[in-house]
């Protein structure tokens, strides 16, 4: 059976894995993204380490050799599936990502949109299996999306269609990193949850004393993963903050559901480890805002069901199609 390699570069981590025909992740392993200030080379860098690392562990563990390499990259990527034009939490600005590679590697390599990536899986393998019209929502640092439409992927004209995350849900609202303000990933992701909790603290507000406990007082060390599991020991505050966020997702899904009418919306990214915490708010509000609600299909919410595995698990898949 023929594996490949998938990479998944996010805001925080770059994964790797090696997979096979069937989305089954055979070995794996990750770095740190390096920051934003870093040179884009850096990156290179890091996925260069993390695909040689992958290729050893497969040598190591009887695992058949990789053919393809295929890469989702959080950004927004050309139409050509090589450039990545612009990302907002890294250094990349019109990267030739695909040439920057194809010269360090001696495999295929294949880019497309972190977010496409995750739908593939979903499409392929997971939640959305069978679904004609489906929507990935990936929530993490920001939010990412991607398009279903007849089971094909909707990339747009120049490549940059589904960066939901940057339609404007606040006039006038918080400043988001793509330059704009009260874009949708200010009030509904990872970096959102963080804001929102940090804030509190900081303000001395009684309602984060439980949180601040568990970071020994400092407002810096509270992450999303530590308010979700907050949450899940039954943190009042923890839940508030997951709540907000969940309501926030609940409004962009109806409005995305009034352009796109999808059968289905797949939740993805790390946020999405909150399971119904942050999916329940989220369907009641979708249930509130959806126009002509009462007199038509309403979509259903949905986790994905590989989680923070779908990146790579779809650029693996796409990688390898694209050598067919």
């Amino acid at each position: 059976m023929s594996t490949s390699i998938g990479i998944d570069i996010g805001g925080t981590k770059v994964s790797g894995g090696v997979l096979d025909e069937d989305g089954r992740i055979l070995v794996r392993t990750r770095r740190d993204t390096p920051d934003r200030s870093n040179a884009p080379r850096v990156v290179e860098d890091t996925i260069v380490e993390v695909i040689e690392e992958l290729l050893v562990q497969a040598d190591v563990e009887g695992v058949e050799r990789p053919a393809t390499v295929g890469v989702g990259a959080a950004g927004f990527v050309a139409a050509d599936r090589s450039t990545v034009v612009f990302a907002p939490h890294l250094s990349w600005r019109n990267e030739p990502l695909r040439e920057a590679l194809g010269k360090r590697l001696d495999l295929p390599i294949s880019i497309d949109n972190d977010a496409n990536a995750a739908l593939w899986a979903e499409h392929r393998f997971g939640a959305a299996r069978g679904a004609s019209h489906a929507v990935m929502i990936t929530l993490g640092t920001g939010i990412g999306g991607a398009i279903l439409v007849g089971g094909h992927l909707v990339r747009g004209r120049y490549g940059i269609a589904g960066e939901f995350g940057h339609m404007q849900v606040v006039p006038g609202g918080q400043r988001c990193e793509c330059g704009n303000r009260g874009c949708w990933e200010q009030y509904s992701s990872g970096n959102a949850l963080v804001r929102e909790a940090r804030g509190l603290a900081m303000a001395n507000s009684p309602m984060a004393t439980d949180l601040l406990a568990h970071v020994g007082g400092d407002p810096a060390s509270l992450t999303g993963p530590m308010i979700t599991e907050a949450a899940r020991h039954g943190d009042a505050t923890a839940t508030e903050l997951l709540a907000e966020i969940g309501h926030w997702l609940g409004v962009g899904i109806a409005n995305l559901a009034a352009a796109i009418d999808p059968e289905v919306f797949v939740i993805g990214g790390g946020v999405s480890a909150a399971g119904d915490l942050l999916l329940g708010p989220a369907r009641d509000t979708f249930a509130r805002q959806l126009p002509g609600r009462g007199y038509r299909p309403a979509a259903t919410i949905v986790a994905a069901r590989f989680g923070p595995d779908a990146g790579l698990i779809g650029a693996a898949a796409l990688g390898a199609e694209e050598q067919m």
